[in-house]
């Protein structure tokens, strides 16, 4: 299963009463098919998957396998505070009809490397039938993929990618020169893309393509193309609006992108507070400007 281009880790819009916004979602993920995207990643950390029920994430996982059908691939977040909870997630998602999960260490648990291990290899075990890849997040679960894991499933033919979240250049780099072979390297650096795609990422699970996924895909063009120099431009123009999404509250920009693009996503679950007015008022400067 080939990872390739860009994928938008997917909002999940609230209407006024807070309820999953399924007619907004659909649309959403239209505007970004339009644009050019290759795949979809809802129930991620963009998509407060922590924040929903259950029965809202099933929900959620049904509107974009409806609305994208044979347009793009699926890989959806699974994850939980255990092993056990996220095994119910994990088979929760293949019955939803996904059969590639994105997986980041338990949060909270602070499991060593090699109970990380055993970790990926139970949920290994107990789904058979589902692609893992890995999400390396360390700034949000502060447990790090490590190399010991990347070496222990290295040669597993279910264990296809890794998202690479944690702002480390230096390790991305060391991922794309010695596992090349056995991992997709997946960008889950936003600021870094360029990079990523030069030591050899082959996709971008990108969070801000859900308000500017033109210019995002844009960029994938002008790199896939050998166009460096358009690639870096389209770079050089996102960076102050990534820059601002990545100084603090990144889902609420996201979603205020979102309703700038014309897509009203409401606001972030608690305890997530909306933006202030100055807040939304700086970031609609930079915003404004990576439209030009």
């Amino acid at each position: 299963m080939q990872l390739k281009g860009i994928l938008p880790a997917l909002v999940t819009p609230f209407d006024k009463s807070g309820a999953v916004d399924h007619e907004t979602l659909a649309a959403i993920i239209e505007y970004q098919l339009n644009a050019g995207v290759s795949g979809f990643v809802p129930l991620g950390s963009t998509g407060e998957y922590y924040a929903l029920t259950n029965d809202e994430r099933r929900q959620v996982m049904a509107t974009v396998k409806e609305v994208v059908a044979d347009r793009g691939v699926l890989i959806a977040g699974a994850n939980g505070s255990c092993t056990r909870e996220v095994i119910e997630q994990v088979k929760q998602t293949r019955d939803a009809g996904y059969s590639n999960v994105l997986i980041a260490p338990p949060y909270y648990a602070l499991p060593s490397q090699q109970e990380l291990i055993g970790h990926y290899q139970a949920i290994l075990d107990a789904v058979p039938d589902v692609n893992v890849v890995l999400y390396n997040y360390p700034v949000r679960t502060n447990v790090e993929v490590g190399f010991e894991v990347l070496e222990a499933f290295k040669n597993h033919p279910r264990v296809i990618a890794i998202k690479e979240s944690s702002g480390n250049l230096l390790r991305a780099i060391e991922i794309g020169n010695t596992y090349k072979d056995n991992y997709q390297l997946s960008c889950g650096s936003d600021d870094q893309a360029l990079d990523f795609f030069l030591w050899g990422a082959s996709s971008w699970i990108c969070g801000p393509a859900n308000c500017f996924p033109d210019q995002v895909v844009d960029f994938y063009r002008k790199y896939e193309a050998g166009d460096l120099a358009g690639a870096q431009a389209v770079m050089r123009s996102l960076f102050p609006v990534m820059a601002s999404m990545e100084s603090g509250k990144f889902i609420q920009k996201v979603k205020y992108g979102c309703e700038l693009a014309g897509f009203n996503a409401g606001n972030a679950r608690m305890p997530l507070q909306p933006l202030t007015d100055d807040e939304k008022a700086e970031f609609r400067k930079v915003f404004e400007a990576s439209q030009r």
